[in-house]
């Protein structure tokens, strides 16, 4: 696959799933390879699981961390939901890379609401959904707390940064006994058919 550089990327989630360290990498790995790079996270609401998300931007010179409306080029989800949630900050045919384990809000929970199934679906119609329950993947390799290294793993088929250089940034950044799960996580993505 030819690659490209993709200039906006979004990541969402909930609190404790990985996602500020997902943007830490993702912005280390850019910089690595010579890119300008802004990125932000907002974290205020992860103490409770509440949602989270951040932003990183990748290009030859960037001056702000805000994706702009309507200008997400990647949306990496934790969660289906929040792939919906955050849909409406992406361009017509961005990519979405979704993981498909579905976490239930306590207002679906209590049966006050509806899981909106229906509105996940039709996001196929106009982006291009790559789903893998990564949680589940992890789990199979021994920690479901790697799923988020394999969702950049995903993302990496993406972006114009060097396999040797993701892997560099992740060593770096994970725990020295967890260094070989998150390489084989990784790999999982990087080779998972998009």
């Amino acid at each position: 696959m030819v690659k490209t550089l993709v200039t906006n990327i979004m990541f969402a989630g909930v609190g404790g799933q990985g996602l500020i360290l997902m943007t830490r990498i993702t912005s280390q790995a850019a910089m690595l390879d010579g890119f300008d790079i802004k990125s932000n996270d907002v974290v205020g609401l992860s103490q409770r699981g509440g949602m989270v998300w951040g932003n990183v931007r990748i290009g030859d010179k960037i001056f702000s961390p805000n994706i702009p409306p309507g200008e997400g080029d990647i949306l990496v989800a934790m969660e289906p939901l929040e792939a919906l949630r955050w849909s409406s900050n992406l361009k017509d045919n961005a990519v979405v890379i979704e993981n498909s384990k579905r976490f239930y809000p306590t207002i679906v929970q209590q049966e006050k609401s509806e899981y909106p199934e229906e509105d996940i679906e039709n996001l196929k119609s106009k982006y291009k959904v790559i789903e893998i329950n990564a949680f589940e993947e992890a789990k199979n390799l021994g920690k479901k707390q790697v799923a988020n290294v394999m969702l950049l793993g995903i993302l990496a088929q993406y972006l114009d940064i060097k396999i040797d250089t993701w892997k560099q940034v992740i060593k770096d950044n994970v725990p020295k006994k967890a260094i070989d799960l998150n390489m084989e996580a990784f790999n999982l993505g990087y080779n998972y058919k998009i």
